[in-house]
């Protein structure tokens, strides 16, 4: 998730356009997304996925990024944290409306074990309001955030609701050309 330096996730309105996104940056998103076969979104993101993903591939103008993510769009398995949606005709979607904790942890169940074949990650795009949630029921293990060097002043938080202490322990860093620097987090439950 692209965040701020001041910690939020888009501005007042939504706008993302102050998040540096680059080739480096698709290229190494790229390679972890593809090792991924469940994503996770709130209604809002999911509906802006399905308005461009599916058919990203087969524009004049396609980049090799909208070609590779494209196709993994189209075969991964989507899950849609949504109130109002309904599950009918929606391939390859599962829709949450309830029971979000059960829920969650049924997908998280299902997943292949820790260094298995296939990767157990649940990755989340986007969708701050999706994330509060998930975070106020301690459902996120990790946090894989892309500090832009930007202070919005204002806009969408990502830590939101929050009202205990959650620790955390740094797995990797990478800093890239364009200023933003990546921190991959696990949630330390000890």
């Amino acid at each position: 998730m692209h965040i701020s330096l001041d910690g939020f996730v888009a501005g007042p309105k939504g706008e993302l356009n102050w998040a540096k996104v680059d080739e480096e940056i698709f290229d190494f998103v790229g390679k972890r997304v593809s090792k991924s076969d469940t994503a996770l979104y709130g209604r809002v993101t999911y509906q802006m996925m399905e308005n461009y993903w599916p058919a990203a591939a087969d524009k004049p103008a396609a980049t090799r990024h909208d070609i590779e993510h494209s196709k993994w769009y189209n075969k991964v398995h989507k899950v849609v944290l949504s109130g109002t949606m309904k599950n009918a005709e929606l391939t390859n979607t599962t829709i949450i409306s309830d029971n979000l904790s059960y829920n969650i942890n049924e997908i998280k169940q299902s997943r292949p074990a820790p260094g298995g074949s296939g990767s157990d990650e649940i990755l989340l795009f986007g969708s701050p309001t999706a994330t509060h949630s998930l975070i106020q029921q301690n459902l996120i293990d990790g946090y894989w955030l892309f500090v832009n060097p930007v202070i919005l002043g204002q806009g969408i938080p990502l830590f939101a609701g929050i009202k205990d202490e959650i620790k955390l322990k740094l797995l990797t860093t990478r800093q890239f050309s364009s200023g933003v620097t990546e921190l991959n987090y696990i949630v330390d439950k000890k």
